[in-house]
């Protein structure tokens, strides 16, 4: 996502057409989640559109189709994913990774499934799939089984730490809300590949999502200085100042690792106001 009701007018202009909407947004953040191609593959014009917005080193971690990883569950999925591909081909670098999101429902029996479907995906994209049964995470033999297949394909293991925010009971109506919906699972930190990609929600009250994410900090720094190149994407429920928060992991982040480049400077929501001078004294002549 790149625009959100309640970033409109505070964080970015408002209104705004379309096709600025993520040029703004790209100058808070340097990558994105692209969740609404789970919903439906855009056209090839719209991601055209998404390429000229951004810089080249700008990433994209572009969600797989919903038809093709939970109706039919990575089987027979050809035609949609062709489809896919031709659609985001002019992303080229700009696409980061490729994000493969499992149903709750795909268990440790189905591994070959994903082996299979891995192998026949084009090599010239990066990809990092997110799991979601309890499994994967409490039983040793099913995290072997799967981090063997992803190592097999070069593929990342997302992670989405919920632990912060299923910490304490919900205090406002978004965080009710995202009780019922987000999956409770336990922590994984482990990165496979030299690009691990973190997606981390905390809560509605910013001291309670920046004591979550400490551990991340201490993390991401080794692993930049390890040489790999990870993606942090920070959530609370309402999403408010996402963008905000943002910035904060990444300055907490650089302050471990110097060498870290700075994120960019924002677009001003305004443009800056005119310095005014004071109107010179009229001309008085005494007598």
């Amino acid at each position: 996502m790149w625009t959100h009701r309640a970033w409109q007018g505070r964080l970015l202009p408002h209104p705004l057409p379309a096709h600025e909407r993520l040029r703004q947004y790209a100058g808070w953040c340097d990558a994105v989640e692209g969740n609404t191609t789970f919903y439906a593959t855009p056209t090839r014009e719209t991601v055209t559109s998404w390429s000229r917005q951004t810089d080249p080193d700008f990433r994209f971690v572009l969600k797989l189709p919903k038809v093709v990883t939970h109706e039919r569950r990575l089987v027979d999925a050809d035609e949609p994913l062709r489809v896919y591909f031709d659609a985001i081909e002019p992303l080229g670098s700009r696409a980061h990774a490729l994000w493969i999101q499992v149903p709750g429902s795909f268990a440790p029996a189905d591994v070959p499934v994903l082996a299979d479907f891995l192998r026949r995906l084009p090599t010239t994209h990066r990809y990092a799939v997110e799991v979601r049964h309890p499994a994967f995470f409490t039983d040793p033999r099913a995290t072997r089984l799967l981090e063997g297949v992803l190592a097999d394909a070069s593929a990342e293991w997302v992670p989405f730490d919920t632990t912060a925010f299923f910490a304490n009971p919900p205090t406002s109506d978004a965080e009710r809300e995202a009780w019922t919906r987000k999956p409770r699972l336990p922590l994984r930190t482990a990165a496979l590949t030299d690009r691990p990609i973190v997606r981390y929600l905390g809560r509605d009250a910013e001291p309670e999502t920046v004591e979550g994410w400490q551990r991340w900090v201490e993390i991401t720094a080794g692993w930049l200085r390890e040489g790999r190149s990870p993606t942090m994407f920070v959530h609370t429920p309402d999403n408010a100042d996402a963008p905000l928060l943002a910035r904060r992991f990444h300055d907490e982040v650089r302050a471990q690792v110097p060498s870290l480049p700075p994120l960019p400077e924002p677009i001003p929501t305004t443009p800056p106001n005119p310095v005014l001078t004071p109107s010179p004294e009229p001309f008085r002549s005494h007598r």
